[in-house]
């Protein structure tokens, strides 16, 4: 596939993980950038969203945003920013927002995530609800552990997102069954025209 715009990955709270869909996907596209894994404060909200409008800033160009899980809502909250940052006109333009199986940190995860206590602590409740900036299509499984669907749906419609069923797919991650996912080259074709 090729691509108009730089794809940027924005990785959920696990990172890089070598087997997930967007490193893989990572791998096979031409224009790409991650945003890089944080060496200190790991769990907090602002330092991920500073980290990810470094990862913009380093990027000519239209960028296509490519976000998974609570990388979804560092998305959200980084648009949140925008009017206020001294950067904001620095930056490349976003012609599209790709938002895969978004986590809902309002709600208890299941055991083994961090808590919705710790997750507040850290800024990342409440997940913001203004439309976004930019176009943006958010891609829901059915029987997500991390974001019931009807939560997802609320979501886009508070963003301004078309909404993408993409059935049962648990949290599209190696958990699920996800390494490779085709689909993502195809939803990003459809946001970079």
């Amino acid at each position: 596939m090729t691509t108009h715009a730089t794809v940027l990955i924005v990785p959920g709270l696990r990172e890089h993980v070598p087997e997930h869909w967007q490193t893989l996907l990572a791998a096979r596209l031409p224009r790409v950038h991650t945003v890089p894994p944080l060496e200190e404060d790991k769990l907090s909200c602002a330092a991920r969203v500073q980290a990810l409008d470094r990862a913009l800033r380093a990027i000519d160009g239209p960028v296509v945003l490519v976000a998974h899980s609570a990388g979804v809502l560092m998305v959200a909250h980084w648009a949140q920013t925008l009017e206020s940052n001294p950067h904001h006109l620095s930056r490349p333009p976003i012609v599209g927002a790709l938002l895969a199986t978004p986590a809902d940190v309002e709600n208890p995860f299941p055991e083994g995530y961090p808590t919705t206590d710790t997750l507040a602590r850290h800024g990342w409740l409440p997940i913001p609800r203004r439309p976004l900036p930019f176009p943006s299509l958010v891609a829901a499984s059915r029987n997500d552990p991390l974001c019931a669907y009807a939560r997802a749906q609320a979501l886009a419609q508070d963003w301004g997102s078309r909404l993408k069923d993409l059935g049962d797919v648990g949290h599209l991650n190696p958990a699920a069954g996800f390494g490779e996912w085709p689909q993502a080259l195809e939803l990003i074709a459809s946001l970079d025209r």
